[in-house]
């Protein structure tokens, strides 16, 4: 399995858009930015047919040291979430195309 960085995805748009190198990764560098403060100021980011990012807030709660057990207290925190689209589940189970209606509709 391969991951895919910021080199491969600006290399990715110099070959597909026509841009130059430079200006592909710039353009990626401006994408993956205004992504980021937005996310950062708690706004979801939704792309059709990808799926949809955003941040929830996660209370504090108590946990456990596994090593000792003491209990610790877990402070509030903003936690990411993603969560992809239909279609972006079906292209990674190898299916063709969802069912547009799948679970809506039903008696």
């Amino acid at each position: 399995m391969q991951t895919i960085t910021r080199a491969h995805l600006a290399e990715t748009i110099y070959a597909e858009v026509g841009l130059s190198r430079n200006e592909s990764a710039a353009l990626l560098e401006v994408v993956l930015e205004r992504m980021a403060r937005a996310l950062e100021s708690g706004n979801s980011i939704k792309i059709s047919g990808f799926g949809t990012f955003s941040v929830r807030q996660k209370g504090r709660r108590i946990g456990r040291n596994p090593k000792t057990g003491v209990e610790v207290p877990i402070l509030p925190r903003r936690v990411l979430v993603f969560r992809p689209s239909q279609v972006l589940k079906a292209k990674v189970n190898g299916l063709a195309e969802p069912l547009e209606d799948e679970g809506l509709d039903r008696p």
